[in-house]
């Protein structure tokens, strides 16, 4: 029988009752899928997209690709889309991924630790020039970017990289992503302790093993034992850098949960010692951690941060211990403030053995195929066979005899390859932009360049670390948030009404022991064009008004506002 009328249940629309599904946790026993991406790598694992590739998509051709595949388990194999020329920067967050798709790749080559042969090097600079039209970018994580890649080459191209020793697994997608370490490992004279062999056991365990090969996103790792804390540590899901403990001798100090993009957070201690061979569990065990325990339900909160932010690291610590470990970590001492500024090892230094290092910067990360197969040469012409990439877009040769460094650098600097560069030159980086990539909304390579060469030529006496990072959209592949003077890209109205590209300033974050994010001048934003006006004047202000010692991220924390406008 109907209910009348009076009924409640016929005045009240019946409720729906679901399950409430959590986090989308593993652990909590929630598998099944809650959003697009989690789907598709429940139906086949990323990882085997490569015999497609081989048999299917580079034989039959861009359009033959599966959409799964082509904005997804590619990932895993170091291939996205770029984005297709002439799309201007208002149209990306509106256009669907198949208009902004262009029928060509980035491949990104993975170099765990920065370490390079120069045979590797005059490859992948080979490969460039044959596949690539050229195009060849140092990224702040220590791989190098190709463009304009052909779906029908990639196999060749992989023959290529494997028969050196390089490989593209997993150097994007939701997997543990490229190793940073430090560039001078086991030859700066001031190293703390060699992280290369953790590393190399890191690789050899967790690298193309599908039991981490789903993960609720990208898990990126930094082990480094310099005292100059040069792998950006704090904002890497795990990192372990070198420290002494006064019992048990050099070891490493763990930090989880650091992360950037739209909600950044900097990691934090563990306050636990690990020494140098249990490096490889405690890694295994937090990233087992944040493939059970992190949130799948929402892509932008699957970062291990937000895992760690609502844990704390007392209970972090504990799971680890308890759960994946078996066993205590021992209590040890946090590192001491690194007592240089630059981190990024440029310039001429001596190494342990006796011979040298020389640190080189490009400009913004940009280089092309024919630069680094002649680096590839210069160095081997001075008798070094081993270069290493670093977390700052910079190079290094390494192994250099004392009577060949002038020699060297002189080869390098013919190759606008500064070793000693101006501040500008050396601290301002670049993240792809709107060149190549589909999520940005502005230029940033070319604009990054020019402003390099306006400040030298505006400014040519200053000589204070200064750190310029332009970001073509919100996501922070540039560590804007992290810099001197943080440019994050987006459209902004001119003096005239018009729209155009420009950028909302950040101003005076830090990585270090003082790591902390820069300062959002409330309105502050400023177009391309108005760009070197706008960096002239507060550097110049921060000149004329700073203490004595004072760096700029100080400064900029305690100026009014108008110094920084």
């Amino acid at each position: 029988m109907a209910p009348s009328p009076q009924d409640p249940a016929a005045a009240a629309p019946r409720r729906k009752v679901s399950r409430h599904r959590g986090e989308g946790q593993w652990a909590a026993g929630h598998h099944t899928p809650l959003n697009g991406n989690e789907q598709f790598k429940k139906d086949d694992d990323g990882l085997n997209v490569r015999t497609r590739i081989e048999t299917i998509y580079s034989k039959r051709g861009f359009d033959s690709i599966d959409p799964n595949d082509l904005r997804g388990r590619m990932r895993w194999w170091g291939l996205y889309t770029q984005r297709k020329p002439g799309i201007d920067g208002g149209k990306t967050a509106v256009l669907e991924p198949e208009e902004l798709d262009d029928k060509y790749f980035m491949l990104r080559v993975r170099i765990d630790g920065g370490r390079l042969t120069t045979a590797q090097l005059r490859v992948i600079g080979e490969i460039s020039q044959e596949f690539a039209r050229g195009t060849a970018d140092i990224t702040d994580r220590q791989n190098i970017q190709l463009h304009w890649i052909r779906i029908e080459d990639v196999p060749e191209i992989w023959r290529r990289l494997e028969d050196v020793g390089l490989s593209t697994i997993e150097a994007c997608g939701d997997t543990p992503r490229v190793i940073l370490g430090s560039p001078v490992a086991g030859i700066a004279e001031d190293e703390i302790i060699d992280g290369t062999p953790a590393i190399e056991e890191i690789q050899r365990r967790v690298i193309g093993n599908k039991a981490f090969s789903n993960l609720p996103r990208k898990f990126k790792s930094a082990i480094s034992g310099s005292p100059l804390l040069d792998v950006a540590h704090e904002i890497n899901d795990i990192a372990l850098v070198g420290v002494e403990h006064p019992e048990h001798g050099p070891g490493f100090d763990l930090w989880v949960g650091g992360g950037l993009s739209t909600n950044p957070k900097i990691g934090v201690r563990l306050g636990a010692w690990v020494p140098l061979e249990e490096v490889a569990d405690v890694h295994e065990g937090v990233i087992s951690i944040f493939r059970d325990y992190g949130y799948r339900r929402l892509r932008n909160r699957a970062r291990l941060k937000f895992l760690v932010a609502d844990w704390g690291p007392e209970k972090f610590r504990q799971v680890l211990e308890d759960e994946y470990l078996g066993r205590k970590l021992l209590d040890g001492p946090a590192p001491e403030q690194p007592v240089e500024r630059w981190r990024d090892h440029v310039g001429v230094h001596r190494q342990r053995d006796g011979r040298f290092y020389v640190g080189f910067a490009p400009r913004v990360g940009r280089v092309d195929g024919a630069t680094l197969a002649k680096i590839a040469s210069v160095a081997e012409e001075h008798g070094s066979g081993r270069v290493r990439t670093t977390t700052e877009q910079k190079m290094i040769v390494l192994d250099v005899e004392g009577d060949r460094v002038d020699s060297l650098v002189a080869g390098l600097e013919a190759l606008d390859l500064r070793v000693s560069p101006s501040p500008f030159r050396r601290g301002t980086m670049a993240c792809t932009g709107i060149e190549f990539c589909k999520l940005a909304i502005v230029e940033t390579k070319a604009r990054g360049s020019a402003l390099i060469d306006e400040l030298e030529r505006r400014l040519p006496e200053f000589d204070e670390p200064i750190t310029i990072n332009l970001n073509g959209c919100p996501n922070a592949c540039a560590r804007i948030q992290v810099a001197d003077i943080g440019l994050k890209g987006q459209l902004v109205v001119d003096e005239d009404g018009n729209q155009v590209e420009g950028y909302q300033v950040h101003l005076g974050g830090a990585l270090g022991l003082e790591a902390g994010f820069g300062r959002k001048v409330r309105g502050l934003k400023v177009t391309s064009k108005e760009l070197p006006d706008y960096v002239e004047r507060v550097l110049r202000r921060f000149e004329a008004e700073r203490a004595d010692g004072e760096r700029f991220a100080a400064w900029a924390a305690r100026a009014d506002e108008e110094a920084l406008s």
